[in-house]
Parts: structure tokens; C-alpha cells; sequence
């Protein structure tokens, strides 16, 4: 009996304490971080527009949603995180993410370093472990498309 009670903690603190390290193995134990998805959100979106060969994000439709809400608000631009969808868990995250692509890139390798680009981005920033990211390839982008959108709309 008496080993036991050696065994157990002798106070509340103690009790909570050990629960603690037993919860989160070692890891800081002066407080609680959370996350919230609409960063990890940013995160991704940042992190795949930095991979040349990735034109926008979003599907057909966010994107026809963000023009107009763009026009309407008098935004200086669509979303941060268009074409993003997350998962956020207390230790993990999953990254859903809609691209369009600049034709005559690899679409493989332009996923691929996209891929590694967000992975690596979250995880550094967030120290969330990244499980999947899922990239759907929703258009592609042509050169002569380049000139459609840089003609001048005629009313303002």
C-alpha cells in the first residue's frame, strides 16, 4: 500500500502535471497552441503560388466569385486563400488545393514541387505534420488567353 501512495502524485499539480506530460510527450508544457485553419489556409496558398508554372488558384467558379466580389467590395484583389480547402486537427493538417497550370509546364513535376513546396511550408511554420495534399488541376492556362486579359474593358 504504502508503495502505492509513493507512487502516486501527492497534490492536484502533481496529478495535472503528469497527465500533461504523459499527453503530450515532453513538449511545451506552459500552454496551449492552436491554429486556425484560415492560417493554414494562407500558408498553402502562399506556398503554391510561389512554384513557377502555377498560373492561379481556384476553380472556374471561386475564381468567377472573387472577380465579382473583388468589383463589388472594391477589394485590391481576390482572396489569399481562393482554391484552398484544409483540415486542421490538433496535430495534423490535410491540404486540398485547385490550380490552374501555364501551358507546356509538366503538370507531373509542377504538382510534385508544389506538393513538397506546401508540405514543407506548413509544417515549417505551423509544426502541424501534413498527411496529404491533394491537387486537382482544374485548367490550363494559354498563351493566348495572355492577350485576352490584357486588352483594356471598355467601360470603367
Amino acid at each position: 500500500m504504502a508503495q502505492d501512495d509513493a507512487e502516486q502524485p501527492s497534490n492536484a499539480s502533481e496529478t495535472r502535471n503528469t497527465r500533461l506530460e504523459q499527453q503530450h510527450d515532453g513538449e511545451n508544457r506552459d500552454g496551449r497552441t492552436s491554429i486556425a485553419d484560415s492560417v493554414v489556409q494562407k500558408i498553402a496558398a502562399i506556398a503554391a503560388r510561389e512554384v513557377s508554372g502555377v498560373h492561379t488558384m481556384g476553380s472556374g467558379v471561386s475564381r468567377a466569385f472573387g472577380a465579382l466580389r473583388e468589383r463589388v467590395s472594391g477589394g485590391s484583389g481576390t482572396s489569399t486563400s481562393s482554391g484552398v480547402r484544409v483540415e486542421v486537427g490538433e496535430k495534423q493538417a490535410a491540404v486540398d488545393l485547385d490550380v490552374v497550370v501555364e501551358y507546356g509546364v509538366s503538370i507531373v513535376e509542377l504538382t510534385r514541387t508544389v506538393r513538397r513546396n506546401v508540405l514543407n511550408s506548413v509544417e515549417r511554420m505551423t509544426g502541424l505534420e501534413v498527411i496529404e495534399v491533394n491537387i486537382a488541376v482544374n485548367d490550363i492556362r494559354l498563351p493566348s488567353e495572355e492577350s485576352d486579359t490584357n486588352e483594356s474593358s471598355r467601360v470603367e
